[in-house]
C-alpha cells in the first residue's frame, strides 16, 4: 500500500501544515484558540517543526493521486479495476467519523472542524471514512418521513476532500452519544415493552428491537425488518449519485452498538477489572413464545419455561452457579445443548434476515454490504466460554459456532467487520481466562473456510496497551483483511497524546520499507517551509 502524490514532495509537504495549521497543529506557541471548544480541551496539537520527513518514504506516483484528483465513479476507472482496487499490496485505511458528527436537528456539526479533520486524513493518505448513520435522527418524527439533509451535507464535504465514505446503518441508540431510537419507536415500547429484549429479572434494554419482533407488526402496522427497508430504500434513491464511487460500502446494524449479539453484558468492563459472564436475553414476551413451542416440539415442554435456571448474574464470573461450570455444568446437559442451539439460532437468522433484506435492496448498485460480529474474548480460556454463550455464540472448547455465522454472510455475500483488533492477550486481566487473539484467529479461520472478505477494526480509540503493533500484526501474513476502520474522530483522536502515534501507525502502513531515493533533502524541507499560508489556514476552528 503506497501514498501516491501528484506534484513535489514539498508541495505535499506545505499543504500537510495547511492541515495541521487548520487543526491547532501550530509551529508557533500557540495552538489554534477555537480548536478546544469543538474537539475537547486536549485537543491543541503542536506541529512537529522537525516533522521527521528525512523518515518517511513518498512514492511519487500519479496513479492514485491524493491532492488533486476529482471523485470518479468505478465505471469511469475500470480500467483501473476502481479504487477500491487500487491498493493490492497492502490494507486500505479509513477512519470513523464522531458519533455525533450530524446533531439531533439533522446539521453537522462543527462543520469547519471536520472539514479541516477530513483535510489532514486525505494528506496522511487515508483513504476514506466510516459515516454513522442514525435511524433516531433520519426517521425521528413519523415513521416514513425520512430527513437526509445533515447526511447529504456531509457527503459533500467528503467528497470535496477526496475522500471515499462506508456507511454504517444504525437501528440502535448510543448513550455515549445521546442518541436514541426515533420517537415514534420509543413511544410505541412504553405501550408495548415486548419490542425490547429483556432479562430474566425483567429489566428491558431499550437501545434496539428485540429479534424476536422482527417479522411482527409492531410499529404501526409494519415489522420492524419492513422499516429497515424501507430506510435502506430511502437511504439508495436519496445518495444514488454517489454510490459505488464516493459510498463504496453500507454496513448494516445487526444489534446493540450494532453488532450481531444480545445485549448481554450492558456495560463496559473497566481497565484491569475482571468482567462477568453477562445473562441470557430471552424473557420478553415474543422469546419466550418462540422458546416454549421449541421445547414442546422436540418433546420437552418443561423446558421451554425461561431460559437457565442457573446461570450467573451480569457480574458474576462463571463458577458463581452451576450452568457454565467447566466440569459437570448444565452446559453440556441436553437441556443446555437444547437452550443453546435455540439461542444462537435465533441470533442467526435475525442476522440472514436482515442481511438478506440489505443485499436485495443494493443489489443494483456497485457498493459492498457488511455486518458487524462483535470479538466477546473474556472467558475464552474455560471449556464453556460463557461470555459468547450469553450474547448469542454456540461456542465452547468442543463446538464451532462460528462456523455458521460465516455461512450465513457467505449466504448473502456480505462481508464480516471484526472489531477488537488492536487487543492482546498479554494485556488482559489474567483472572479474566481472556484471549482475544485466539478468537478472532477462530473467527478468521471461518471466515477463510466460507471465502469470507473481513474488514477490520479497533476496539477504542483511547487505545488498548500495544494497540498499533497489534493492528499491524494482524493486518499482516496471510490474513483477509483487506480494510480496516480506525475508531474514531474526537476529542483524544487529535491530541497530542494520540496523533502523533496514529499518524507513525499510517505511515507503517504506508511506508513498510525506506528507500534512499526516496527520501527529502534538506534543501526540499527549506522550500516547503517557504510554501506560504493560504487563506484555507484562516478557517475558524469555533463551533458554530
Amino acid at each position: 500500500m503506497e501514498v501516491s502524490v501528484i506534484g513535489s514532495s514539498q508541495a505535499k509537504v506545505g499543504a500537510m501544515e495547511v492541515a495541521y495549521r487548520e487543526l491547532g497543529f501550530c509551529s508557533s506557541s500557540k495552538a489554534h484558540p477555537g480548536l478546544g471548544k469543538v474537539f475537547g480541551s486536549r485537543s491543541r496539537i503542536w506541529f512537529d517543526q522537525n516533522r521527521r520527513w528525512n523518515n518517511a518514504r513518498l512514492r511519487l506516483s500519479p496513479t492514485n493521486a491524493v491532492l488533486s484528483e476529482p471523485v470518479r465513479s468505478t465505471r469511469e476507472v475500470s480500467g483501473l479495476a476502481g479504487r477500491s482496487k487500487s491498493f493490492d499490496a497492502g490494507v486500505r485505511l479509513f477512519v470513523g467519523l464522531p458519533l455525533d458528527v450530524i446533531s439531533d436537528c439533522n446539521t453537522v456539526n462543527h462543520a469547519r472542524a471536520i472539514t479541516a479533520g477530513l483535510k489532514a486524513l486525505k494528506l496522511l493518505g487515508v483513504e476514506g471514512v466510516e459515516l454513522p448513520v442514525w435511524w433516531g435522527i433520519v426517521e425521528k418524527e413519523a415513521i416514513g418521513k425520512y430527513e437526509w439533509s445533515g447526511y447529504l451535507a456531509l457527503a459533500e464535504m467528503v467528497q470535496n476532500a477526496g475522500l471515499k465514505i462506508h456507511v454504517s446503518l444504525c437501528f440502535h441508540a448510543s448513550k455515549q452519544s445521546n442518541i436514541s431510537l426515533p420517537d415514534w419507536v420509543s413511544q410505541i415500547g412504553e405501550s408495548e415493552p415486548s419490542i425490547f429484549f429483556t432479562d430474566r429479572s425483567g429489566q428491558q434494554y431499550k437501545e434496539c428491537l428485540s429479534l424476536a419482533v422482527d417479522d411482527l407488526p409492531v410499529l404501526h402496522g409494519k415489522t420492524p425488518v419492513q422499516v429497515y427497508h424501507d430506510f435502506c430504500e430511502s437511504f439508495k434513491s436519496s445518495f444514488l449519485c454517489s454510490m459505488g464511487s464516493t459510498i463504496e460500502g453500507v454496513s448494516i446494524g445487526l444489534g446493540p452498538d450494532g453488532e450481531l449479539r444480545y445485549p448481554s453484558y450492558h456495560q463496559i468492563a473497566k481497565a484491569g477489572t475482571v468482567p462477568g459472564v453477562g445473562e441470557f436475553q430471552c424473557y420478553d414476551k415474543t422469546m419466550l413464545s418462540s422458546l416454549k413451542q421449541h421445547a414442546e416440539a422436540t418433546g420437552n415442554p418443561y423446558w421451554g419455561l425461561g431460559g437457565p435456571h442457573d446461570a450467573p448474574s451480569y457480574d458474576q464470573p462463571p463458577n458463581s452457579n452451576s450452568f457454565f461450570k467447566d466440569h459437570g455444568g448444565s452446559w453440556e446437559s441436553p437441556y443446555g445443548d437444547f437452550f443453546l442451539l435455540w439461542y444462537s439460532n435465533q441470533l442467526i437468522n435475525h442476522g440472514d434476515r436482515l442481511l438478506s433484506m440489505a443485499a436485495s435492496v443494493f443489489e443494483d448498485t456497485e457498493i459492498e454490504i457488511s455486518g458487524k460480529v462483535p470479538l466477546m474474548h473474556s472467558w475464552y480460556g474455560t471449556r464453556s466460554h460463557p461470555l459468547e454463550l450469553t450474547s448469542g455464540f454456540y461456542n465452547t472448547c468442543h463446538r464451532d459456532g462460528y462456523g455458521e455465522v460465516a455461512q450465513m454472510f457467505a449466504r448473502n455475500s456480505c462481508k464480516m467487520i471484526l472489531a477488537g483488533m488492536d487487543l492482546s492477550d498479554e494485556h488482559q486481566p489474567h483472572d479474566s481466562l481472556s484471549s482475544p487473539e485466539l478468537l478472532l484467529k477462530q473467527i478468521m479461520t471461518s471466515c477463510r473456510k466460507h471465502g469470507i472478505e473481513i474488514s477490520g477494526q479497533n476496539s477504542s480509540v483511547s487505545g488498548a496497551p500495544g494497540g498499533f503493533e497489534q493492528i499491524r500484526e494482524n493486518l499482516s501474513g496471510e490474513n483477509l483483511v483487506n480494510l480496516f476502520t480506525y475508531q474514531r474522530m474526537g476529542a483524544y483522536f487529535f491530541s497530542p497524546e494520540h496523533f502523533p502515534s496514529f499518524t507513525k501507525f499510517v505511515r507503517s502502513l504506508n511506508q513498510p520499507q525506506l528507500h534512499s531515493d526516496d527520501l527529502l533533502r534538506e534543501e526540499e524541507e527549506e522550500a516547503a517551509e517557504a510554501i506560504p499560508m493560504t487563506s484555507e489556514s484562516s478557517i475558524n476552528m469555533q463551533a458554530a
